[in-house]
């Protein structure tokens, strides 16, 4: 593995593998565990690849959570082996004080008065699901928006609600009838006031829940869908918080749901993606078997409808791995981004990540239509062929261990299609790669290409990472593209590896925001990222999903700034960083850090961030902002 082409996934991967490997020791006093976590994590959690959090963060966490992580969750391999007594001292030593805190502070104040009734909710100000509606454009209108181009720079912080027990928000909120409703990296999904922040309701699901909410009527009235990390999807009465029903989606032990369920005509679209790429970085496990998927639930019940997969065939065996361990292929193509629905062509569309292995797929990288009566496929429009790769390939070699041999690029989609309207009763299905290109397809004609844009370098955290947003003339695109590169040790902002070598965060590479002509992909305008230079280790990709309501766009950074840029020029006219500790309504510590996946939330003269998801790059944080003009 070359050092000039780390990734801030490969640097992660790292850090997963070394974070917790504290096994075969034997710990029996605080102390011990103290010179335990010296010796064994604190290359990663101390300084170390950017990708780890230190241990401020790491504090965050409420002891339960860090048990949870290292007997059933992402580090259950590296802690295998430890005794009970060690267990118990770890997580101890490392949810520590502040997670106590935040664990007697859980249980806030409630809302005085009852919810609000939501019948005629949807004639309303709202913002519902991932994209604000089945064509996910992330677009506000101003009747639903209340906040003009003039009170844009005048929005202050109104009120901030901290998550107990984590150290990353990364949950996007649904605003209806007056209620804001998020998940919770804590297993946890929030029904809040939408003007103060108090809690009318706490709902506790199996995993954490980092999907958006989708509100919809349901069997008994308004009823919350979304999905956790275990491939749960639920409904929720949206009044009280009691289940209605929860239906798993997907057997495979690494399915996750991140993509927000979508909500149409009684049915519920579920995407499904998968951690199995990571899991490949120990070359114990098989690799691999898990294939990307959208289920077709019927929302009063929960009943599977029907099942599509982005790869039609079924994994086979295919080669051993130098430990001897069968490999399988097809796999992968994760859907990680909510679906978009076409009523009129009665389609619905998702867009699909990498392949795990070599043997041959169409189904990654790519656009899929599947027909929303029967999960037929209709079409695939494939980006980039031959792109398998794992998280295995930043410890091994191609084709050795569970890296396949393409060792492809990782450029997969991890955003949403965008359907719009083009002059002429033309229209377009619009998504941003991680390679840096932009596409546009013809919807009614089987996918064809309209136009493609090329916007950034591209790579691994490359390129449109969570997503772009359109109006009516222009779809405006963030652009990530981090870079890394091997320093001298004393260079300022540098990080030391666990393989004894300093990384630093290229200041100056990647950040951008360019608003692109709906018809022809013209770059219209684009603006920079200011720099952050004086910030050591500061990013400047902007990987957050993009906002837009008339005259203004919004777009998160890594350096966790949100910024307000005119529609017409790019010009910036509102700034604020969020990255900074808080004072909460539900007397949570909370610290604000970087902004990345869910974008701003923007309803009824309000608007809505979280701020520290931090789980590809980046500053954590637990905190969710209500800004409002002039913060009343």
């Amino acid at each position: 593995m070359r050092l000039e082409r780390l990734s801030f996934r490969a640097v992660w991967s790292l850090a997963v593998v070394t974070a917790f490997s504290c096994a075969a020791s034997h710990a029996a006093t605080e102390d011990d565990a103290a010179i335990l976590y010296r010796e064994r994590c604190a290359n990663c959690h101390d300084g170390g690849p950017v990708r780890a959090p230190d241990r401020t963060s790491m504090k965050l966490l409420a002891p339960d959570r860090v048990r949870a992580a290292l007997t059933s969750g992402s580090m259950v391999q590296q802690a295998r082996g430890l005794a009970p007594r060690e267990l118990d001292l770890l997580v101890a030593y490392l949810s520590g004080p502040i997670a106590q805190t935040i664990e007697a502070a859980s249980t806030p104040p409630q809302c005085k008065a009852a919810p609000p009734a939501l019948d005629g909710a949807f004639t309303r100000p709202r913002w519902n699901g991932w994209g604000n509606g089945i064509e996910q454009r992330r677009f506000q209108p101003a009747e639903m928006s209340r906040l003009s181009v003039a009170e844009v720079p005048h929005l202050k912080l109104k009120w901030a609600f901290g998550f107990p027990g984590v150290f990353r928000a990364y949950g996007q909120p649904a605003v209806l009838g007056g209620m804001l409703f998020v998940g919770s990296a804590a297993s946890k999904v929030y029904a809040l006031d939408a003007k103060s922040g108090c809690i009318y309701w706490e709902f506790s699901p199996k995993a954490p829940v980092r999907t958006a909410i989708s509100v919809g009527r349901g069997s008994r009235g308004f009823s919350v869908y979304f999905g956790d990390q275990r491939a749960n999807a639920y409904a929720v009465d949206a009044t009280t918080g009691q289940q209605i029903w929860t239906q798993r989606v997907d057997d495979h032990a690494a399915a996750v749901i991140t993509g927000a369920p979508v909500l149409d005509e009684g049915v519920l679209y579920v995407p499904v993606a998968s951690s199995e790429e990571a899991i490949t970085m120990n070359s114990a496990s098989t690799c691999c078997t898990f294939r990307g998927s959208v289920v077709a639930l019927d929302a009063p019940s929960g009943e599977v409808l029907w099942k599509a997969y982005s790869i039609t065939a079924l994994p086979a065996p295919t080669r051993q791995n130098d430990a001897g361990v069968q490999m399988f292929g097809p796999a992968g193509a994760s859907i990680w981004s909510s679906p978009t629905i076409d009523r009129s062509r009665k389609l619905v569309y998702a867009t699909t990540g990498n392949s795990y292995a070599d043997a041959v797929t169409d189904g990654s990288n790519a656009f899929i239509a599947f027909r929303l009566d029967t999960g037929e496929r209709a079409w695939v429009h494939q980006a980039t062929e031959g792109d398998a790769y794992t998280m295995a390939c930043n410890l091994s070699a191609a084709g050795q261990g569970n890296c396949p041999q393409a060792n492809g690029p990782d450029v997969d989609f991890g955003n949403s299609a965008i359907l719009v309207n083009l002059p002429g009763g033309h229209r377009a299905l619009i998504a941003g790669q991680k390679s840096g290109v932009v596409h546009a397809l013809d919807p009614d004609r089987g996918g064809a290409l309209i136009w493609r844009t090329a916007v950034g370098v591209g790579g691994k955290l490359g390129g449109v990472q969570w997503g772009s947003a359109a109006d009516e003339q222009h779809v405006y695109v963030a652009v990530s593209d981090v870079r890394i590169a091997p320093v001298a040790p004393d260079t300022p902002g540098g990080q030391r590896t666990p393989f004894g070598v300093n990384l630093r965060v290229d200041p100056d590479a990647g950040g951008g925001l360019l608003a692109l002509k709906l018809a022809t992909g013209e770059v219209a305008w684009k603006t920079p990222h200011p720099g952050c230079k004086a910030v050591p280790g500061c990013s400047p990709a902007q990987s957050a999903a993009v906002t837009a309501i008339p005259g203004v766009v919004f777009s998160g950074g890594l350096d966790g700034h949100l910024r307000a840029y005119a529609a017409d020029n790019g010009h910036i006219v509102w700034d604020v960083d969020t990255k900074r500790p808080y004072t909460t309504v539900n007397g949570v510590p909370a610290q604000g850090g970087s902004l990345d996946g869910p974008g701003a939330v923007v309803v009824d003269g309000m608007l809505y961030v979280n701020s520290g998801y931090a789980i590809f790059g980046g500053a954590p944080g637990n905190v969710l902002l209500a800004f409002s003009v002039d913060g009343k």
